[in-house]
């Protein structure tokens, strides 16, 4: 080692030394990965009361689901021109008839049907729903399962905060908080036979024992730049010290082994349909009963301006089409879920930006509709087989009861034990409120 390298040399060694490390550490936010630990405002909080949701799994089926075809259909033959209704499993509550597994499982489910939002575009609209913040060229806020991730004290060697197969690119995940807490994309579909986490593989040639010497080195840098810098912390670096537990970890890798499952648990998720949302979900389920606080699990193809009967059937005797296929998924998750007792302390969300018009256009779908759409709930502390709010007749605007993403996030992160009020910093000091003012908490889906 050089003994009288300047500060600024020794950093820049630093950096390539953790980039030897290899692609997982990227992965875990090599910036934050670089940073010393500063406490003040960014340092984790802890929650503000005790969490009826010890994790959530989230849903989002980006595009835009119909929420006339799913959980809020219609009498109006115009608007059902391509579904009929089913009967669940509690008395009075019909959706969509794809949904037959879910159907069996309403008694466990709450539906809100009066989302609304004024904002019909994609991106703008991902953000407002996974934030509960409409976007503001000033701040791009936090979604939450980075907000959790930045809360919560993280126990294990996996990541909080975990995107499968990865996290939409309209919103960065982590907004204004800290690096560590966007969300880990696991990068490939689960469906496929060759499936594999990205970034937890060695580069060719760098094995265990390399990947340990060279964590060796990046201490020693660390323990000479302490030495000329007495104002740094004496602490190594713990971003840094999980990304190697993690990259280390037969357990943690583990955890993403489908190939664990029985046939039988696989089949029933669902198998090559809907953009891998079965074995996603599975995963999903796998992640969450060993330690992850929060997956976000991405189905896209929900943007039906054409042929929405695609969502029914690509063929005619086709089961693997979306709605097929989120069913088969969501019946078994919530079913699972509660065989396994997790479901009271597992928070399920199913959502999209936004919804569907109710009449179908020129080219036989359905355009974007902020309007009115609907939100499905179960577990953690979500009181099951009711429905909150409802739509007009056409399913066009809220009836009665109308719910804003805000006041969505507001009832998540009180479900989750964290105040909606509570305030986190930006990086400048500026404090922002988990929530925005004037959310409302729908205290009338608790159990």
């Amino acid at each position: 080692m050089e003994p009288n390298l300047p500060a600024g040399r020794v950093s820049l060694r630093r950096r390539d030394f953790l980039y030897g490390l290899g692609p997982s550490l990227g992965a875990l936010a090599m910036t934050d990965l670089l940073a010393d630990e500063v406490p003040g405002p960014l340092a984790p909080k802890k929650p503000m009361h005790d969490a009826r949701a010890k994790a959530v799994i989230m849903l989002f089926l980006e595009g835009g689901p119909s929420q006339v075809d799913t959980f809020d259909p219609k009498d109006d033959k115009g608007v059902m021109a391509q579904t009929e209704t089913i009967p669940t499993n509690v008395d009075g509550i019909r959706i969509g008839e794809c949904l037959e597994q879910t159907a069996k499982v309403m008694d466990k489910m709450a539906i809100i049907r009066s989302m609304t939002s004024p904002l019909g575009e994609h991106n703008f609209g991902t953000h407002y729903l996974l934030t509960g913040y409409k976007p503001s060229p000033a701040l791009e806020y936090p979604t939450f399962g980075a907000t959790l991730a930045h809360m919560r004290e993280q126990s294990g060697v996996l990541p909080p905060h975990i995107a499968v197969p990865k996290f939409d690119g309209s919103v960065s995940g982590n907004g204004y908080l800290p690096g560590t807490t966007q969300p880990f994309s696991v990068g490939g579909n689960p469906e496929r036979r060759d499936f594999k986490v990205r970034d937890l593989d060695f580069y060719k040639g760098l094995d265990l024992t390399r990947l340990d010497r060279r964590r060796q080195i990046v201490n020693a840098f660390d323990d000479f730049s302490r030495a000329k810098d007495a104002s740094r912390s004496s602490q190594s670096d713990p971003n840094l010290e999980r990304a190697y537990n993690l990259i280390a970890s037969p357990s943690a890798k583990g955890a993403f082994k489908l190939s664990e499952e029985p046939n039988s648990v696989r089949d029933r998720y669902g198998r090559n349909g809907g953009s891998g949302i079965g074995q996603s979900c599975l995963l999903a389920r796998r992640l969450v009963e060993r330690g992850v606080p929060f997956v976000t699990v991405n189905s896209a193809g929900w943007d039906t301006h054409q042929n929405i009967i695609q969502l029914k059937q690509r063929y005619e005797t086709d089961k693997n089409a979306h709605l097929p296929s989120l069913d088969r998924a969501l019946g078994a998750l919530i079913g699972d879920l509660s065989d396994r007792g997790m479901l009271d302390e597992t928070l399920v969300v199913v959502m999209g930006e936004f919804g569907r018009t109710p009449r179908i256009n020129s080219a036989g779908g359905r355009d974007h509709w902020p309007n009115v759409f609907s939100v499905a709930l179960a577990g953690g502390g979500v009181r099951g087989g009711q429905v909150i709010g409802g739509s007009d007749a056409l399913g066009e605007y809220p009836k009665e009861n109308p719910v804003t993403p805000s006041d969505l996030a507001a009832t998540i992160y009180t479900l989750l034990g964290i105040d909606p009020a509570h305030e986190l910093h930006t990086s400048d000091g500026r404090p922002v409120r988990v929530a925005p003012d004037g959310a409302r908490v729908i205290s009338e889906l608790f159990a």
